[in-house]
């Protein structure tokens, strides 16, 4: 489904021409990032309103919303299309995150425009209901669609893993974030450095992966457990473990 809103080329200084606007009502702070973690069930679809350069010499992600504004605090961290990132302003209907070099760098970020949509998520509290799995907001890497087909009211969807490393963390039936959606893989191709998921009509109406064409960009962090074990693993540390556990 092609999108409606005019693509940015990057985030590079000497591409942007983008402007601040003025904020209405604001309350802003120093805030410092704290450790958050979110579900991939995505809250609400957001708008951007602006992105550009900051007076300091940084970038900087103005959208708008409503439901992940209730109870948000300064320093507060939310999931842009997957991207944990931290509240430095807001008003009524709209919150300001900041972007760094590495945040342009690993995501698709810089690839957004005014009027692009993203999907929000506030970050876990221990009364969330946990519908998805745990995520980190740390993206790995991006990916590329490379097809969406429908069947019936669902759609298909293949990615191409733009990091082939990340492809032993990929398995069917398991667990992906794209572009902030927890989402079950259903089929792994090696060789292409691709995977496949199925989106239900439900989920096609709120979340922001059905409005990306084919060739577009998505964000992409895979389950921090298979990270866990296969780091036990390659340190040998699993392999001492099961020798300990069968001489007992």
């Amino acid at each position: 489904m092609a999108s409606s809103f005019t693509s940015a080329t990057s985030f590079l200084p000497k591409t942007l021409t983008t402007r601040r606007a003025p904020f209405r009502k604001i309350r802003s702070a120093s805030a410092l990032t704290v450790r958050s973690i979110f579900t991939g069930i995505v809250e609400e679809m957001g708008r951007v309103r602006h992105v550009g350069p900051t007076d300091a010499g940084g970038f900087e992600l103005r959208i708008g919303a409503s439901t992940v504004l209730g109870g948000v605090g300064l320093g507060d961290s939310i999931s842009v299309n997957g991207t944990c990132l931290t509240v430095s302003r807001f008003d009524d209907s709209e919150f300001t995150v900041g972007l760094s070099p590495e945040t342009l760098r690993r995501t698709s970020l810089s690839a957004l425009a005014e009027g692009s949509p993203v999907n929000l998520e506030r970050a876990l509290q221990p009364t969330t209901r946990m519908g998805g799995h745990f995520v980190q907001g740390h993206v790995d890497c991006t990916g590329e669609i490379v097809s969406v087909d429908p069947e019936e009211d669902s759609l298909w969807v293949k990615v191409r893993v733009d990091a082939p490393e990340m492809m032993r963390y990929i398995v069917p039936k398991g667990f992906i974030t794209v572009d902030g959606t927890s989402l079950t893989v259903v089929g792994v191709y090696e060789e292409e450095n691709c995977f496949d998921f199925m989106l239900v009509a439900y989920t096609q109406m709120k979340v922001v992966i059905p409005m990306k064409k084919v060739g577009e960009k998505v964000n992409l962090e895979v389950d921090i457990l298979g990270k866990y074990v296969d780091k036990l693993l390659r340190s040998g540390l699993g392999v001492g473990a099961a020798a300990a556990g069968g001489s007992s």
